[in-house]
């Protein structure tokens, strides 16, 4: 009662009144706390306060105290009370919106909201309106929005209801996410499918059809594939025959003249302003003109040029704000993909098509290039059957024939093989399937192969007992199946045993082929069947092979109506097995004991198992082929023929390689690689290897490999020889540092001159490599004499030191009368004394320069006070031989040098003035010459011959004219050692008989953009 007392108290009205208790009771900041509290209320239809029914103050004190959004319209006018969340929802329309109609401040939206509230207002039923759609003009614009909004009723003290409540959530980000994700979630689905250009280009478009609201229009533009023009390749919401958007883009002429796609494509995302200039377009949900568009690029892969461009309208009912632009950049991107994918699905289907075509074409050409091999091989193979009949050959020319024909017949299965596979691919062969007793067929065919599995050590089982029926096959594919399965289990067993067996089981006729061999990696097995596949790095007795031995098993297994399998564990052993059904129903009905029409493919299996005996090892592998023809003297008299290792996995090879070298070299055969180093273990040194590539065990790149790795055979020839034709074959033998790489086939006479030139450049290198060893001796002995001369020179200063210090002492000690008879004598021992230490100095000197460990002790020293002090020292001895000398100097003179370095350098070139100069003037000037300082030593002597100017500062060198003065020809040589330490250059102008002019320049400091080079050792304390 005391609370609606104050309430009702007067002076509580407008603005400036009384403050309102029911108000203060709200806690904490709130601005339209204040707001309501200001505003003049007796202006508008509720009234001053004091007047307020007790039920709309407490309405409005809970929408105040709530921080969701809620708006109370209250009495017939529909006056209008929000919140600090409602304001903010409203927009621009806050504050001016409180205390007024809703009528007014909703009037765009109000054929939305009017017949809810009123229906709320009448009936008194609240409603929930869930992302409510509504026309807002608070940002300047008509927005597109979207509200969760609650009504109900509101009701005066008496229960009436007077008015309507609200709480409303807006939700406008979250539905247009919601539909901008569902329109790229569709793209990207479509993006993963494989499509053409052409259906993506339309999907992609009718997928951004379905979202209108948020693209009003659409254009997309491919690249042409000259890359000069755009082709429009969708449009959504133009027409195609208008001027917006039209068919092409010719980019030199008109790139931007419609739209900028021109400054897209190098990049940039434009942003278009002026759309209705350009085109009348409506869009969003009220139908308003569509002012704004964005011009994208379409990336490609990497930094390739964009596929094209993409145009996108913007909603006239939206503000392109940065969620807004995000969307366009993802929408971007996803067509980006989708064209990416599309272009790779019909790049990989046309080289798909490519690739059958070259299928077709390749199988046509094995089969046309087989018939033509067959009739040479016909007749070679003839003559040579009926040479080999006849009783007229000799041993030799038998043996040579055998070869000749023995490899044709080779050539004939591989031609048959190529054949009989280009046949069965283009389903041309002619097969004629009659009913067959297949375990006996089978039986003989195993025991033809006997002989040469137990030749290698090997057992054959053979179980094949009678089946219930026969089967139908035909006689000769049958032979080829089973022949090229007993060769693929000899070749890669090497102990243990092979089983051929045949059986009848669940209406199948079953072969199987079993061997203990090598066994196939797991890895390998799903691709063994495939043409040309070979399993890498598995050893068996030849490495020789086309690769399609297996896969021709399989067709011919298929072409029978069956199929085969392969069972394997590595290095436990391998079984094929072959299926077969039964009857002939599976089998086509014109092929049962038909005729054939073409020629007979069919391989004799005495040729199958001739190869495999030559895979066997001989029993004279390894062995020194005997010469055929007498030794050839060698260069140095003896009679030693070089050893060639030839290796090689096909005895035909190895035969032929060891006759035509064995008339010139020792020739030793092995069978693979490790064979190879067995025998340069056991019977080395060799002079020249020669090896084939492909090889089982270790292959000729691994056989070079461990030569080059071994110390003993690092420099030992090697020549590869490969059925590998080729540059670049040829270079890959080389870098892995062969010394030549001959390509099968070859000739006897390029073979022999090919081993010859391998070995003389090996016993060049052999030369080369002595020399060089020699030099590396000479050398190291030229050090040990310097360091000697060092040890010895530091050795010979301390007794010539303690010498010359006791001839000073007895001089010191002579009574005057001693003196005047063993002064002289004194005198000339001291003399020697310091002639002979100059000589240690000298040879000390050499012994540092020579070995790089001269030091020098860089300070500010003054050239010109130095040289004036050399002079003043040596002046008695330059009077004594009757010379007189002239100084010119240019003071101060100050740079970084070593001092006593650089006073020997003076002493040095004075000495030698006196020395060939005596009675001559001598000159001596000291001058800055373009920031150096330059010494000349210039004497009237006997000169020096210009042959002679550039060899007198070599070490022990002098000058013809000089010989016979004496001396060791250290001097200048040290001069100028010292001197190019300091970064200078000392050099002589002289003729023979008319003097000589020695000149010093050394920088006196670095000069701009220079650095002068360092000193041999800088710093008395350097090694």
């Amino acid at each position: 009662m005391e609370e609606r007392a104050r309430d009702e108290a007067p002076g509580n009205g407008g603005a400036g009144s009384a403050r309102e208790a029911w108000l203060d009771a709200l806690g904490g900041h709130s601005e339209l706390r204040e707001l309501i509290r200001a505003r003049d209320w007796e202006s508008t239809p509720v009234g001053p306060p004091s007047t307020w029914p007790r039920s709309l103050k407490v309405l409005v004190k809970t929408m105040l105290a709530s921080r969701f959004p809620m708006i109370l319209t209250w009495g017939p006018h529909l006056t209008q009370f929000y919140n600090d969340g409602y304001s903010k929802l409203i927009g621009s329309k806050h504050p001016a919106a409180l205390g007024i109609d809703i009528r007014v401040t909703l009037a765009e939206a109000w054929d939305t909201l009017g017949p809810v509230i009123q229906d709320v207002m009448r009936t008194g039923v609240a409603s929930w309106l869930p992302a409510l759609l509504l026309l807002l003009e608070r940002s300047g614009y008509r927005e597109e929005s979207y509200f969760d909004v609650s009504h109900a009723p509101a009701e005066d003290d008496s229960g009436a209801v007077v008015g309507m409540l609200a709480v409303c959530t807006e939700v406008t980000q979250q539905v247009l996410s919601q539909r901008r994700l569902r329109l790229l979630r569709d793209l990207s689905a479509r993006a993963g499918d494989t499509r053409s250009v052409e259906r993506t280009c339309e999907d992609a478009i009718a997928a951004i059809a379905g979202n209108p609201l948020d693209v009003p229009f659409a254009l997309l533009y491919l690249r042409a594939p000259d890359g000069q023009r755009l082709v429009r390749v969708g449009a959504l919401g133009l027409p195609e025959d208008d001027g917006v958007s039209p068919p092409s883009v010719d980019l030199a002429s008109d790139g931007d003249a419609v739209w900028p796609v021109a400054r897209a494509l190098a990049g940039e995302t434009v942003r278009v302003d002026d759309v209705e200039r350009r085109v009348a377009l409506t869009g969003g949900p009220w139908g308003d003109a569509v002012r704004t568009a964005l011009v994208m690029p379409l990336a490609s892969e990497g930094n390739a040029a964009p596929l094209g461009v993409l145009v996108l309208g913007v909603s006239p009912n939206r503000a392109l704000d940065e969620g807004y632009h995000s969307f366009f950049e993802l929408l971007g991107g996803q067509v980006s993909v989708a064209l990416r994918n599309a272009r790779a699905h019909e790049e990989e289907r046309r080289r798909a098509e490519a690739l059958a075509e070259l299928d077709r074409v390749k199988t046509a050409f094995f089969s046309n290039v087989s018939h033509e091999f067959r009739t040479p091989l016909t007749l070679m193979l003839g003559p040579v059957e009926d040479l080999l009949a006849s009783r007229r050959l000799g041993d030799a020319e038998r043996k040579e024939l055998e070869l000749v024909h023995r490899n044709a017949m080779r050539l004939l299965r591989l031609v048959n093989t190529l054949l009989d596979f280009s046949r069965l691919e283009a389903g041309r062969i002619e097969s004629s399937f009659e009913p067959t007793d297949l375990s006996s067929l089978t039986a003989d065919l195993a025991s033809g192969f006997r002989s040469a599995i137990e030749r290698a050590g090997l057992v054959l089982t053979v179980d094949c007992p009678p089946l219930p029926e026969p089967v139908f096959v035909d006689r000769e594919l049958w032979e080829n199946l089973v022949l090229n399965l007993l060769s693929n289990a000899l070749k890669f067993t090497f102990e243990g045993s092979i089983s051929v067996r045949v059986r009848q089981e669940g209406g199948q006729a079953v072969l199987q082929v079993e061997d203990t061999g090598t066994g196939i990696p797991k890895a390998d097995l799903p691709r063994l069947f495939d043409r040309f596949f070979r399993v890498k790095g598995s050893r068996g007795r030849t490495h020789e092979g086309s690769g399609i031995g297996l896969s021709l098993v399989r067709e011919l297994a298929r072409l029978h109506g069956g199929d085969v399998r392969v069972d394997s564990e590595e290095g436990q052993g391998t079984t094929f097995t072959v299926t077969l059904p039964l009857g002939s129903a599976h089998l086509p009905a014109d092929r049962l004991r038909a005729t054939r029409g073409q020629d007979s493919t069919a391989t004799r299996p005495a040729a199958f198992v001739e190869e495999a005996l030559r895979w066997l090892p001989d029993r004279g592998e390894g062995g020194v082929t005997p010469a055929r023809t007498p030794r050839v003297e060698g260069a140095d008299g003896d009679a030693r023929r070089g050893r060639v290792l030839a290796v090689d996995d096909n005895a035909d090879m190895r035969e032929y390689i060891a006759r035509v070298l064995g008339t010139v070299f020792d020739v030793v055969t092995a069978e693979d690689g490790e064979a190879a180093l067995e025998v340069l273990a056991r019977q080395g040194p060799f002079d020249l290897v020669l090896t084939d590539v492909m090889m089982p065990r270790l292959g000729g790149f691994g056989l070079l490999k461990a030569l080059r790795e071994e110390p003993s055979t690092r420099l030992l020839p090697v020549i590869m020889l490969s059925a590998r034709a080729g540059e670049e074959a040829s270079v890959e033998g080389l870098e892995a540092g062969a010394d030549d790489y001959l390509v099968k086939p070859f000739s006897a006479r390029e073979l022999v001159a090919r081993a010859r030139s391998a070995m003389e450049l090996s016993r060049m290198r052999g030369e080369v490599l002595r020399h060089e060893v020699a030099e590396s001796h000479l050398r190291e002995a030229v050090r040990a004499r310097d360091d000697f001369l060092s040890v010895a020179s530091h050795e010979l200063k301390t007794p010539l030191t303690a010498f010359r210090l006791q001839l000073e002492l007895i001089e010191r000690n002579l009574s005057p009368e001693a003196r005047t008879h063993v002064g002289d004598r004194i005198l000339s021992a001291g003399k020697q004394v310091s002639r002979l230490t100059a000589l240690v100095e000298n040879l000390l000197d050499v012994s540092q320069l020579a070995s790089g460990r001269l030091n020098l002790s860089l300070d500010e020293v003054d050239l010109g006070a130095l040289v004036a002090d050399a002079v003043s020292r040596l002046r008695d001895e330059i009077e004594g031989v009757g010379s007189s000398l002239t100084l010119h100097l240019e003071v101060p003179l100050t740079g970084r040098f070593d001092r006593l370095r650089m006073d020997q350098v003076v002493t040095n070139l004075l000495q030698n003035a006196v020395k060939y100069g005596a009675g001559t003037p001598i000159e001596v000037r000291v001058e800055r010459v373009a920031g150096a300082a330059r010494l000349s030593v210039k004497d009237g002597g006997i000169g020096i011959a210009e042959v002679d100017h550039a060899r007198i500062f070599g070490r022990f060198e002098r000058a013809v004219s000089a010989r016979q003065y004496g001396g060791f020809g250290l001097g200048l040589w040290i001069a100028r050692q010292v001197v190019e330490a300091h970064g200078g250059t000392v050099s002589v102008k002289s003729k023979q008989g008319r003097g000589a002019t020695f000149i010093v320049e050394v920088p006196l400091r670095d000069r701009p953009g220079e650095t002068r080079a360092p000193p041999l050792n800088e710093g008395r304390g350097a090694p």
